[in-house]
């Protein structure tokens, strides 16, 4: 690999600061028979990570497209190295992509013009389950769809070190989607037995456990019972008493008071009354009034 000096300086300052230090260019996997496999767009690798990636396409992927009848021509490069966090969110813990220890599969391509897009459903389901071991017996991550939302149409693979060789992979393989969608119920099957009413089935119940028919008769009238009780069809409205006339000196039934109504204040009400009846007439002669007051 010839780079300018001045290039591979800069390169290799910016890489430092990320975690990188033994960086190099991938940009093609040679296969044993000295046939060139380009990683387009050229992938920026730690040593080890670069090694890894030529190891998985010379043993497993070089091998598998002979088995379905062509030769590896092409490995699609998604991402490689990139100063960031995890999952490009502001503030999370550098990503193994900032260490130049990660690289994103999104497919392989075959020199008969197929492309096996590792998580394309319609790709036979044996195909990416082969896939799926092969990547996560060489390398320590393995995230695809369903494992975090963010890698649902390309694989993230890395050799992050951990404690007690721990492993991550998470790659859900998801069964090809039918060709035509049902939009009814099958038939139900003309063997099948019909159901029986709840009542008849009811019935058959008591009479095996020896119940007689009045109690079922009963239970059928408790159940009628319980429906809620109709109103009349018409109820009278109680019409108001006319007010009956009096004589002056009379009161009238109707204007007794209430129990509820105290003596005291049935009192105050007497007394107003006889002051009213009893006001001096002013119609008279002076001389006369004393006679008829």
């Amino acid at each position: 690999m010839r780079w300018p000096s001045l290039r591979a300086f800069r390169l290799s300052q910016g890489l430092a600061r990320a975690g990188g230090t033994d960086l190099v260019r991938l940009e093609a996997v040679v296969l044993p028979d000295r046939t060139r496999v380009p990683v387009k767009p050229a992938a920026t690798l730690r040593c080890t990570m670069a090694s890894a990636i030529a190891d998985w396409v010379r043993a497993d992927i070089a091998p598998l497209a002979e088995r379905l009848g062509s030769r590896v021509s092409e490995l699609d490069n998604f991402d490689s190295f990139e100063c960031r966090g995890r999952n490009r969110v502001a503030g999370a813990k550098l990503s193994e992509h900032g260490h130049a220890n990660a690289l994103d599969v999104r497919s392989v391509r075959m020199s008969n013009g197929r492309t096996i897009t590792l998580t394309d459903r319609s790709v036979p389901r044996e195909l990416r389950e082969k896939l799926l071991n092969s990547v996560c017996a060489r390398f320590t991550t393995v995230l695809g769809p369903g494992s975090d939302g963010y890698h649902e149409d390309h694989i993230h693979l890395d050799l992050a070190g951990r404690r007690n060789g721990y492993r991550i992979c998470q790659w859900k393989i998801d069964d090809p989607m039918p060709r035509v969608a049902p939009l009814l119920p099958p038939e139900r099957p003309a063997k099948t037995s019909l159901r029986e009413p709840a009542e008849e089935k009811n019935k058959k119940e008591k009479a095996s456990e020896g119940v007689p028919e009045r109690a079922a008769a009963s239970g059928v009238a408790s159940q009628a019972s319980d429906d809620p009780p109709q109103l009349p069809a018409a109820v009278p409205i109680p019409q108001k008493r006319p007010l009956s006339r009096t004589e002056p000196g009379k009161v009238a039934e109707d204007a007794k008071p209430s129990p509820s109504v105290s003596r005291s204040s049935t009192r105050l009400s007497a007394t107003r009354s006889a002051k009213r009846k009893h006001r001096p007439r002013l119609d008279l002669p002076p001389f006369l009034r004393p006679l008829f007051n």
